[in-house]
C-alpha cells in the first residue's frame, strides 16, 4: 500500500495535480500495520493520517469480558473479537483505572500520540463519546504507559471494511 500511495503521489508531480494532504486509514490499538511503512512515508510526504474507527468499534471502551448486543450481531465488529486482543484491551482498562478516566480517552490518546494523526474519526453514537474524543486530547500518557498498551501486539493482516 505504502508503495502504491508513493507512486500516486510522484504522479501527481510529474502531471501538476493536487498531491494527497491526508489519508484515511486504520490505526488503533488493535490494527497498527501502519506503522510499518505507511506512517513512515506520510510523515516524509507531509501527509496526515486521519484514522477511523481509531476504537475498534468500541472493543477498546469496556472490559474484554464485557458484551453487547452489538458485539454478537455486527460482522465487522467481530473482527476486534479476537482473543489475541485480550490483553492489549486489559491494558488499556488498567490504565484508564489508575488514571480514574474512561478506557476510550485512554486508547484515542494512545493514537494521537503518533505525530502523523490529527484528526481520529470516532463513530460517536452518545454525546458521552464526544466528550471522551475531546477530552482525550489533554490525556499524555507516559512513555511506561504507551509501551504497556503495544506489548501484547501481534502483527495480522490488514482487513477492510
Amino acid at each position: 500500500m505504502a508503495r502504491q500511495f508513493s507512486k500516486m503521489q510522484h504522479t501527481a508531480t510529474l502531471h501538476g495535480w493536487t498531491r494527497f494532504v491526508s489519508m484515511q486509514d486504520q490505526y488503533k490499538l488493535l490494527m497498527r500495520e501502519e506503522e510499518r511503512e505507511m506512517f513512515g512515508l506520510l510523515a516524509d510526504q507531509g501527509v496526515a493520517s486521519i484514522p477511523y474507527s481509531p476504537l475498534a468499534k468500541g472493543r477498546v471502551c469496556r472490559p474484554w469480558g464485557e458484551r453487547t448486543a452489538r458485539m454478537d450481531a455486527d460482522p465487522v465488529g467481530r473482527r476486534f473479537d479476537l482473543d489475541d486482543d485480550a490483553p492489549i484491551v486489559d491494558a488499556v482498562q488498567r490504565i484508564a483505572e489508575q488514571r480514574g478516566a474512561p478506557m476510550a480517552q485512554v486508547a484515542l490518546a494512545w493514537v494521537l500520540r503518533n505525530p502523523v494523526v490529527t484528526a481520529p474519526i470516532v463513530g460517536a453514537t452518545r454525546p458521552h463519546h464526544l466528550a471522551d474524543a475531546v477530552a482525550a486530547l489533554d490525556v499524555r500518557l507516559t512513555d511506561d504507559e504507551a509501551a504497556a498498551l503495544e506489548e501484547h501486539y501481534r502483527p495480522r493482516l490488514p482487513s477492510a471494511f
